[in-house]
């Protein structure tokens, strides 16, 4: 339970709170020293732990900024907590910074780990996720084009036609009709 001084010492980074308690953010995952210097979360995103393994029990991981308790996260679980919330938040407006922001590392830090463990940057990952979520609803949903386009995260229809172009080869809409076709003459060779 958060008390009051508990919320005031990560309002205020307070280093004097240190290894009396930890917290954790929901939202990430990520768990901290009071002290520690990332972007203060929402109250309601805060969990308290009394230890390290406590929240490590929980499932939260280690910050790679305050390092609590002295733990690293090794840098491919790291990369892997990072892939997992572009996977959840693709529809977002994720920027570098804010990725970096919420993996509590500088975006320089972040950019060249993620590319070294991945092979990609964050943001071809992002791109990657955000088309194999549109060819999905393309295949199963009656949503039009720019619905879809807003859906995983382009604000602007014509921008996610032409990414959607580059990296298929094949326009939204006719992607679309390849792909009932397909599951046509899939359903007919079975009757």
């Amino acid at each position: 339970m958060m008390t009051q001084d508990m919320w005031r010492a990560i309002e205020n980074c307070d280093g004097s709170y240190d290894g009396k308690f930890f917290y954790g953010v929901r939202t990430t995952g990520i768990f901290c020293r009071p002290s520690c210097k990332s972007r203060t979360p929402l109250p309601e995103h805060v969990r308290i732990f009394a230890s390290t393994e406590a929240a490590i029990a929980e499932r939260f991981r280690p910050c790679k900024r305050c390092k609590p308790g002295g733990l690293k996260l090794p840098d491919e679980e790291w990369v892997d907590a990072i892939a997992a919330m572009i996977d959840n938040r693709y529809a977002e407006q994720l920027t570098l910074n804010k990725l970096a922001e919420l993996a509590h590392a500088s975006p320089y830090h972040m950019q060249r780990t993620f590319t070294r463990w991945k092979g990609q940057s964050p943001a071809a990952y992002l791109q990657q996720v955000r088309i194999e979520q549109a060819k999905r609803l393309l295949s199963e949903s009656e949503l039009p084009v720019s619905e879809i386009g807003e859906r995983v995260g382009y604000v602007n229809a014509a921008h996610f036609a032409t990414v959607f172009q580059r990296e298929t080869g094949s326009q939204p809409t006719a992607y679309r009709t390849a792909m009932r076709n397909e599951i046509k003459h899939e359903g007919e060779k079975r009757t």
